[in-house]
């Protein structure tokens, strides 16, 4: 197998947990992103980069955005992190709409990217996202029942409380794109 690395952002925990489980199946090198630079991460074959998902975006994307001149050679690999149910196609799409506005085609083309579902602790949440949460469930709650997707239904079932969505088992088409790489 080549030279792999995970690099990954975690605010709350899922992302650097599935980044810790993707380092050791693969039997790879695990850094957080904060701990590394574009010219550390020349030396490997493949790069695979973790980040949560914020209000669309993905926490620590620059590295990736910025640098894909000097990495575009490299087996690039991007996974994302977030609350929505990754078995919907709405939220795939969703989440691929907010992918398209910080990814060129060039990058789109060159980057195989995954979505892995992670977890929530409101009182781990800073005050930005603890505001976005409340208003998302005022909103939500709003709503005629029938109207909402299952997703919504957890978030006004479970808000307040610790929900981890996290599972060893979301990692495996991860590890075996990787392991069939050259």
């Amino acid at each position: 197998m080549n030279r792999t690395v995970v690099v990954y952002e975690s605010k709350y925990g899922s992302t650097k947990k599935y980044a810790k489980w993707l380092s050791e199946e693969l039997s790879c090198d695990l850094i957080e992103k904060k701990n590394t630079t574009i010219d550390k991460l020349l030396g490997y074959d493949t790069i695979i980069y973790g980040g949560g998902l914020y209000a669309g975006g993905v926490s620590g994307i620059k590295l990736i955005t910025k640098n894909f001149h000097k990495i575009s050679n490299k087996n690039l690999i991007l996974f994302t992190c977030g609350l929505a149910d990754t078995s919907d196609k709405e939220n795939i799409a969703h989440i691929k709409d907010s992918l398209n506005k910080v990814l060129s085609t060039e990058m789109q083309d060159k980057i195989k990217v995954f979505h892995l579902r992670g977890g929530i602790d409101y009182k781990k949440l800073n005050f930005i996202h603890k505001i976005m949460m409340k208003m998302m469930y005022k909103m939500l709650c709003k709503k005629d029942p029938k109207t909402l997707k299952n997703d919504d239904k957890e978030l006004i079932a479970t808000y307040g409380s610790v929900v981890d969505f996290t599972d060893k088992s979301f990692i495996q088409p991860i590890v075996e794109y990787v392991k069939l790489l050259p």
